[in-house]
């Protein structure tokens, strides 16, 4: 009698083991299922800022590619009149550039306007590295807002960021802006 008692608590225990391996390696490919069914997460989506759909080349828009040496380009497209928003947004974008560090020499920051900046919009712009063009006619039909735009150094418009109405979201805008610089400066081999 003895072994028979003994026995059974001894069974219990291997299956209660069996059962909670069983449930450990389970539980997660269940729930993984139900996440990828139910949509529990925005899987897939990595940049911040928007893919641009259709093809615009440096070339579309207008301008000649050779002339930034096969670099990165943050182009900066101004709205008609750059108010303090405008210039909020300028100190913001140039404070981006300020913060990608050592990658800063393989972008060129580019603003494109339809008038000449003013001294306070000059003074947004810190850096002796801006680049400063007229606006061409071809982009002001392809682009009727203010946004900021990343170019590849082979010439192509990858990404658009569109800038914020109010103050409270510039953090949130520079933040979306380098993390996309730095991720695409980080898998780049050109430029």
């Amino acid at each position: 009698m003895t072994t028979l008692t003994r026995s059974n608590p001894n069974k219990k225990r291997s299956r209660r083991t069996l059962i909670l391996v069983l449930v450990a390696f389970i539980l997660p490919i269940v729930l993984a299922k139900l996440a990828l069914q139910d949509h529990w997460f925005n899987y897939g989506v990595t940049n911040k800022g928007t893919l641009v759909a259709n093809e615009i080349t440096l070339q579309k828009i207008g301008m000649d590619k050779a002339q930034f040496n096969n670099k990165w380009l943050m182009l900066y497209v101004l709205p008609e009149a750059c108010a303090e928003q405008c210039q909020q947004i300028l100190h913001n974008i140039n404070n981006t550039y300020v913060a990608l560090g050592k990658e800063a020499v393989r972008v060129i920051p580019l603003v494109l306007t339809n008038s000449k900046l003013t001294k306070p919009q000059q003074a947004q712009l810190h850096s002796k590295k801006w680049q400063i063009q007229n606006l061409p006619i071809k982009a002001q039909q392809l682009f009727s807002q203010p946004q900021v735009l990343i170019v590849d150094p082979l010439g192509n418009v990858i990404l658009s960021h569109q800038p914020p109405k109010n103050n409270q979201q510039l953090p949130l805008f520079g933040k979306a802006l380098l993390a996309d610089l730095k991720k695409l400066l980080k898998y780049s081999r050109i430029g």
